[in-house]
């Protein structure tokens, strides 16, 4: 006959693990996340690491002030004390140099682009981080006392790497309205902001956010440029008087 219910024998307690299989990060007030050790992977993973190195690449990539340095090497002065005093190929222009010019242009979409797509390689998954930080670093970076550039060139090297229908769409916003208008800044803006619609339109929703983010900080830059486009005062390329 079957034992009675008070007889079956009981589930024994699940034993737990030794401690030494797993490692503490700053005890359990932090939010240190880990990955306990041991089976084939003997290495500890701590996942806050690979996004914040992300961030700082990014950042280090994009704070390379290459209108600055050029114009430096080939004795143009320094790019700080030139027209507007922006580090970008738009007031490098205005030392004549437009070979500089171009190299400056071509260099800050390039630090873009690397900074995502060296992510990209090293820590899968944390591209739009380190696009973040290159974008974040042109514009402020630590080197010219937080005092960079707007963004435009470099903005387009993050869409170009992150996906590049995008970048298609920018350039073709970005340098038609610079040949028919002849405004830098218009040109610009409204390339930055063709960045997140765009990405939404390809169905690039994971991007959007971000993309909004830049294109307004860019537009925020742009703050005296606005001025004076509402002043009638925003100098043409190619104009002396500008």
């Amino acid at each position: 006959m079957p034992p009675r219910s008070d007889d079956r024998p009981r589930p024994k307690p699940p034993r737990p693990l030794p401690r030494d299989r797993y490692c503490c990060a700053g005890g359990a007030k932090h939010l240190a996340f880990v990955r306990p050790i041991g089976g084939p992977h003997l290495t500890t993973e701590i996942l806050w690491i690979a996004p914040a190195l992300s961030i700082l690449l990014g950042y280090l990539l994009g704070s390379i002030p290459f209108g600055v340095l050029l114009t430096r090497f080939a004795g143009a002065g320094d790019l700080r004390q030139i027209g507007s005093g922006n580090i970008g190929a738009t007031n490098v222009l205005r030392t004549g140099r437009k070979g500089l010019a171009a190299a400056t242009l071509l260099l800050d979409l390039l630090k873009g682009a690397a900074a995502v797509w060296i992510v990209s390689a090293i820590w899968p998954g944390n591209a739009l981080l380190a696009a973040m930080g290159a974008f974040v670093g042109h514009c402020y970076p630590v080197w010219l006392r937080f005092r960079g550039g707007k963004g435009v060139a470099t903005l387009m090297g993050i869409v170009l790497a992150l996906h590049w229908p995008c970048a298609i769409v920018y350039a073709v916003m970005w340098l038609g309205l610079l040949a028919t208008l002849r405004i830098s800044s218009v040109a610009g803006m409204a390339a930055a902001v063709s960045a997140p619609v765009s990405a939404a339109w390809f169905g690039r929703f994971d991007m959007v956010l971000l993309l909004l983010g830049l294109a307004l900080i860019v537009l925020w830059k742009h703050g005296p440029n606005i001025e004076r486009l509402l002043a009638g005062t925003e100098p043409r390329i190619g104009r002396k008087d500008g």
